[in-house]
């Protein structure tokens, strides 16, 4: 069946993470993505490597990177900087529904490709510009990439190890402040095109990879909004709740999410031990309170046995838990496996591409993967 944006054309100007991202989760929904690039070079990803996909003769591919955010695509490469290729953009933008572009605050307005410009061609068009403060603001004409803005917007303060055991602030091992804006534009994009569904007008959508990254702070914003103390790192322990961390076992690493006390309850059944009946530790905020004393013993219980004993044990009490995989260990997990979460795309040359699949399982429009990664137009 037809993809939900089957009837979609999208025009993709975007390049690196975030707009591909969002514009690869349009194609998995159907939209038509034409992806547009600079001759010769293409997408930066395109050479983040290695590793490298392998051509039919042998010779490397585009990177992985390229491979994670532009399946469900076609490359078409336009000089934007000559009038011909200005020329290309507007007709393709009067033809398109949606356009996402991540050039730095002004960029294409020298080509009269910026939003104003192309409604004047299309009212109906929903003009995406991703970037990395916004179109306004002291800081909107700074370049921005994903580490950065994890620094800046507050991600790197609260992720890594306490104080107290000589942490540092961490990035988050994936680019989650691109991802998340790709998922931020999308959603957007979404919400655009059901506005343009009931009035018949486009709109205009600036996003910026900072205010995406503070959004995302979830709990840890709010806790600060409320009790003005700046929240610290923990890592891998929760601020609000306990026991709520990784744990060392006899043979790796074992997540503990008990999320309320009657689970508490079962994990100390599951221990054998009485801690649900010490007054230190019978509720969620007094095990908070207590924390530097229920861990320690926590630890020396469960460090006794192995990972897979502990999930067998935990999960017969309905104790919320998992090991802390690795991507060779999750992606060959029987669950995983009949998900179907790992696919393939055949591409234009013959060779099989590995993809994650779309998390999203639609029950009447399932997503489609018709198109691997493009190779660079010319």
């Amino acid at each position: 069946m037809a993809g939900p944006l089957s009837h979609i054309k999208v025009l993709d100007l975007s390049r690196v993470l975030a707009g591909p991202w969002s514009t690869q989760m349009l194609g998995d929904m159907g939209a038509e993505v034409i992806k547009i690039e600079r001759p010769g070079h293409g997408d930066d990803t395109r050479k983040w490597g290695p590793p490298f996909s392998k051509n039919v003769d042998g010779t490397d591919g585009d990177a992985a990177y390229f491979h994670c955010a532009n399946r469900n695509k076609t490359s078409h490469t336009v000089d934007i900087t000559t009038r011909d290729g200005q020329e290309t953009i507007k007709q393709l933008a009067m033809e398109c529904d949606i356009i996402v572009e991540n050039y730095k605050v002004g960029g294409l307005k020298k080509y009269n490709l910026d939003y104003d410009s192309l409604n004047a061609l299309n009212s109906e068009l929903i003009y995406c510009s991703i970037t990395g403060f916004g179109q306004s603001g002291p800081y909107a004409n700074r370049a921005g990439y994903d580490f950065m803005i994890q620094a800046m917007g507050g991600m790197m303060s609260i992720t890594g190890d306490k104080d107290e055991n000589n942490g540092t602030p961490q990035k988050v091992g994936v680019a989650i402040a691109d991802i998340m804006t790709g998922m931020y534009a999308t959603v957007g994009i979404l919400g655009a095109l059901a506005h343009r569904d009931r009035t018949g007008e486009g709109q205009y959508i600036d996003l910026a990879l900072l205010d995406c990254q503070i959004a995302m702070l979830a709990n840890h914003s709010s806790n600060y909004l409320l009790s003005g103390e700046v929240p610290k790192r923990h890592g891998n322990e929760h601020v609000s709740i306990v026991p709520y961390q990784a744990f060392k076992t006899s043979d790796g690493d074992i997540v503990v999410a008990v999320g309320n006390d009657e689970q508490f309850t079962s994990f100390s059944k599951a221990t054998a031990q009485y801690w649900s009946d010490d007054e230190r530790f019978k509720t969620n905020t007094s095990r908070v309170e207590n924390r530097k004393i229920l861990i320690p013993q926590i630890t020396d219980i469960l460090i006794q046995k192995s990972s897979q004993e502990w999930v067998t044990i935990l999960e017969n009490h309905g104790v919320p838990c998992g090991p802390v995989n690795n991507l060779q260990q999750i992606l060959n997990d029987p669950h995983i496996k009949s998900r179907n979460i790992v696919q393939e795309i055949k591409s234009d040359d013959g060779t099989l591409v590995p993809i994650i699949a779309n998390p999203i399982n639609y029950s009447k429009t399932p997503m489609k993967y018709n198109k691997a990664p493009p190779k660079l137009n010319s």
